[in-house]
């Protein structure tokens, strides 16, 4: 029996395509990361564009190299932008008193190993902005935990050159470096909550704002702000990042409800960390994210679980990266079950 024209179910070619290129939609993206970076040079200081800048120089060299090495061309293929967008989304997450040499790691753990060694943009299996930042983590956590005191928590705070000299001269050039650095919110409330002390008693901490982290939280309002842009603009749909968001609410909103003096509220979860971030940012990516309708729900639920296990009873306070990578191991399976019925078939 045939399937009428107008079948709202059928998902599978022939579709019209908008001219919109590769470049124009990296754009798009690194316009709506802009508000984001802003803030988080305000609050946490220079260092953030610094490593911003670094990790660009590097990808674009490391890009350069590997496309040398393929054979394909340069201009063509750094003129679409992605090195550009896997560099700054990578900065933003290491931390801004990193070393230059793990930035220059990271960066070519991603564009080496987790981009070209799949083929390319367009066949890479897992995110490469998340593929180095977990390589970092794992590699040399120290080195890339250590983050300023946000602006406002404390009197001190990093210069130009202060900065310039943690980077690419090491900590011990700066006398002060342990007042100038400290834990994450979600570090710091992990920490407090595995020494048995209650939420409400951490909060009385300078480090936290009104909703999370003080300069964190206006951080995560600004990639909130970015994610309605590129929604604006229909470069993302509206469904992973609502499920992520909705799912990782909720599951939070359960266990705060069952003990609200050792689980995290709701808003705590959303607005701290990557969260934001990753919604808009990160699992979006059309390329390592899952493409069949159900396959996203999916997809998008499975890293608001993951993301929330991991920050509640993991090593790792933040989660976020590691969920990503976890589940795009799974897009290959999601897309096979749950692959819509295709125009024409029974």
């Amino acid at each position: 029996m045939e399937m009428p024209m107008d079948n709202p179910d059928v998902f599978s070619s022939p579709h019209l395509h908008k001219p919109v290129s590769v470049g124009q939609v990296m754009r798009q993206v690194l316009y709506a990361l802009v508000p984001g970076i802003i803030l988080s040079v305000w609050f946490f200081g220079v260092g953030v564009l610094v490593q911003c800048l670094l990790a660009i120089l590097f990808a674009l060299v490391t890009e350069c190299l590997m496309l040398h090495l393929v054979g394909k061309p340069l201009k063509l293929y750094l003129s679409d932008g992605s090195a550009v967008v896997t560099a700054v989304l990578f900065a933003i997450t290491i931390s801004p008193y990193a070393p230059f040499w793990v930035n220059l790691l990271g960066i070519s753990f991603a564009v080496i190993i987790a981009k070209h060694c799949f083929g390319g943009l367009g066949h890479n299996m897992f995110n490469p902005a998340m593929a180095g930042y977990v390589f970092v983590l794992l590699c040399f956590p120290a080195k890339i935990s250590a983050w300023p005191h946000a602006l406002g928590s404390v009197e001190t705070g990093a210069g130009l050159l202060d900065t310039l000299s943690i980077i690419f001269a090491g900590q011990s050039s700066v006398s002060n470096f342990d007042s100038l650095s400290g834990a994450t919110a979600l570090e710091s409330m992990q920490s407090q909550i595995s020494g048995m002390v209650m939420i409400s008693e951490a909060r009385t901490s300078p480090l936290f704002g009104t909703l999370a982290g003080k300069g964190s939280e206006w951080i995560a309002v600004a990639w909130l702000a970015g994610g309605c842009w590129l929604l604006y603009k229909e470069i993302i749909k509206w469904q992973m990042p609502g499920i992520f968001l909705s799912s990782l609410f909720l599951f939070s909103l359960l266990f705060y409800w069952y003990d609200a003096d050792i689980y995290l509220s709701p808003l705590f979860t959303l607005f701290a960390g990557g969260s934001m971030l990753a919604a808009f940012f990160i699992i979006t990516d059309p390329v390592t994210a899952a493409t069949t309708p159900r396959g996203r729900i999916i997809y998008a639920c499975g890293i608001g679980l993951l993301t929330y296990l991991i920050r509640t009873w993991g090593s790792y306070p933040d989660g976020v990266a590691f969920a990503v990578l976890i589940m795009n191991a799974t897009v290959p399976l999601l897309d096979t079950c749950t692959r819509p019925r295709v125009f024409g078939e029974k």
